[in-house]
């Protein structure tokens, strides 16, 4: 996630940062994106290069990356602006 939010020259407008359990291990690595609150796994790299593509920049949710149980907002999400 860290190397994503660098690649795509966003450090300082989006924070990545590493956290103990999510209790979601049952899906593999989790991840979940403030403000929304919206919770993904992420079984490869190229999982998270589409969630920081999709989601954190373009505001898209990427649906197939959703952790079940965890229904996003509503609300749609804002493209983030750099």
């Amino acid at each position: 996630m860290k190397k994503e939010v660098d690649r795509l020259g966003l450090t300082g407008v989006v924070r990545a940062n590493k956290a103990g359990c999510l209790d979601h291990c049952e899906y593999g690595p989790s991840l979940v994106i403030y403000p929304e609150g919206v919770w993904y796994w992420a079984g490869t790299e190229t999982d998270v290069t589409e969630i920081v593509e999709q989601h954190v920049v373009g505001g898209q949710i990427v649906k197939r990356l959703l952790i079940p149980g965890h229904e996003p907002p509503n609300t749609p999400l804002t493209p983030l602006q750099p």
